[in-house]
């Protein structure tokens, strides 16, 4: 019996019984907290192993609870340039270590949730840079006591608003203003059907594609895609039109200079206006000689 209790002695001193902390609680600089239970992620069979590929889903879910989209650097309506915000990520790597620390090091107390900054893709800079230089601008007239057509262009015109187009890239009228649906704001107005007047959803925003068209309608800017109206429109002249349509045409094009692009869009007092600017030092791609 006592060779028994020697021999049990001697096997709990060379594996010791070791309780690891399966509870973090992770804090963020908004003081949203977290409170995470380890236990579902350790192995049935050995609980001195992690489940790394069950920590994969915690990762992933923590994931959409930090992110944060960055906010461009924009022009408010008075002219003045609002600076960026940063966005936030997790920091997968330093969020796993400390997954570790907690749980094979038995920490028991509140951690800030590791996360990593995400630039705005659009700086108070830069924006600075590409309002130096204007290269054209279009207007067209509406009536403003049609409130619904209005409003529609109202809504489409905010939406291309401040948009930078680097250089190589595309613009994409439906990309940018998205589905026109009424909840969004977007009102039932008269268009264009074959030929043929109807009511629909978001008309009058073939005014802002067509205002667009005939601003970025210029050296240097590749239209890619335009579709004309089945007649013609009253508010640009013959053949200068870009029909848009959510499930049909697009108005697309591509920046051929070197700097970005920016359009600057409004819609008021019965007028709707596009400028298009860039930065001074700004050139056309030219092609290399073979």
């Amino acid at each position: 019996m006592r060779i028994i209790v020697v021999l049990l002695l001697f096997l709990f001193l060379l594996f010791p019984h070791t309780s690891y902390a399966t509870v973090m609680e992770f804090y963020d600089e908004q003081e949203d907290s977290w409170l995470i239970d380890l236990k579902p992620y350790i192995f049935e069979v050995d609980e001195v192993l992690l489940n790394w590929n069950n920590i994969q889903n915690l990762t992933k879910y923590m994931q959409k609870q930090v992110y944060k989209e960055p906010e461009n650097a924009y022009i408010d309506k008075d002219g003045k340039i609002i600076k960026e915000k940063p966005g936030f990520t997790l920091d997968v790597n330093r969020f796993h270590a400390l997954i570790n620390e907690v749980y094979y090091g038995e920490v028991n107390k509140r951690l800030q949730i590791p996360k990593q900054s995400i630039p705005a893709r659009v700086n108070e800079d830069l924006l600075k840079e590409i309002q130096e230089r204007e290269l054209n601008r279009f207007t067209t007239r509406f009536r403003e006591g049609n409130v619904e057509r209005t409003r529609n262009i109202e809504l489409a015109t905010e939406a291309i608003n401040n948009t930078v187009i680097f250089p190589g890239e595309y613009f994409s009228f439906n990309e940018i203003v998205g589905e026109r649906t009424q909840a969004r704001g977007y009102l039932p107005a008269p268009v264009i059907v074959k030929g043929e007047f109807s009511e629909g959803i978001g008309g009058g925003i073939c005014q802002v594609s067509s205002t667009l068209f005939n601003a970025v309608d210029l050296q240097g800017i590749e239209i890619t895609e335009r579709y004309a109206h089945s007649r013609e429109v009253p508010y640009v002249p013959k053949g200068r039109d870009a029909t848009v349509s959510w499930w049909g045409p697009d108005f697309a094009f591509r920046n051929k200079y070197n700097e970005p692009l920016l359009i600057r869009a409004s819609a008021k007092g019965g007028a709707m206006t596009v400028v298009i600017y860039t930065s001074n030092d700004a050139s056309i791609f030219q092609a290399k000689s073979p």
